[in-house]
């Protein structure tokens, strides 16, 4: 590691990282746990048994997005081993395989039979009204503590509400018309944003601070 990195690495310590984590977004973070991992197994559940694609592709970010939240947490435990730029690579890299898997499932699997998934609908849906005002959440607090880590969950967070709308319309689209094209299209509609995602997870947010 070259010494610019190492300046780096010791500026973004430096400003974004406070002793303490505030009340509130140790709060908003136990909640982002909590209903990702609902989601997420509700998703993936729904995504077997309905064999939608786009299904598996919320599922699959939203453990991407449960892992983020976690990664805010765990920087203020002591001692805790991983740096946030070795996490960031980590998430980046996931993104970048879940992107290649969704194209690939959606490929292969465009003919297969689908069914309708009123328990997708639902967590969709509902992800569509809880992920953007927990990103607004975040964002403030975000601002408030200064915390680049923070920032960039929010951006997850919204862009898992993005992910919930493109999913929702192809899910009632299958529902209403037995269109199953749609549910493929869907999927692939997703594949830019996790793309997008994934690069600026692996790339970090860089030095500086939230404004």
């Amino acid at each position: 590691m070259n010494s610019n990195v190492r300046a780096e690495e010791a500026c973004c310590d430096s400003c974004h990282a406070p002793a303490v984590l505030p009340r509130q977004v140790k709060w908003l973070q136990w909640i982002t746990l909590a209903w990702m991992t609902a989601e997420c197994g509700a998703s993936l559940w729904a995504a077997a048994k309905s064999h939608s694609v786009a299904l598996l592709a919320f599922g699959s970010d939203s453990l991407v997005e449960m892992m983020s939240a976690a990664v805010v947490l765990l920087q203020f435990m002591p001692r805790f081993p991983m740096k946030k730029a070795h996490a960031d690579r980590a998430a980046g890299a996931l993104l970048y395989v879940l992107a290649v898997v969704v194209v690939c499932i959606a490929w292969f699997g465009r003919a297969r039979p689908m069914e309708t998934s009123f328990v997708g609908i639902a967590v969709t849906a509902l992800a569509l009204v809880v992920m953007p005002v927990l990103a607004w959440m975040k964002r403030r607090q975000a601002r408030r503590i200064n915390n680049r880590a923070l920032a960039a969950d929010a951006t997850q967070s919204a862009t898992c509400a993005y992910l919930a709308a493109v999913t929702l319309v192809g899910l009632a689209a299958f529902a209403i018309w037995q269109i199953r094209w749609v549910d493929t299209l869907a999927a692939l509609a997703a594949v830019p944003v996790i793309l997008v995602e994934g690069r600026r997870a692996w790339r970090g947010e860089g030095c500086g601070c939230v404004d």
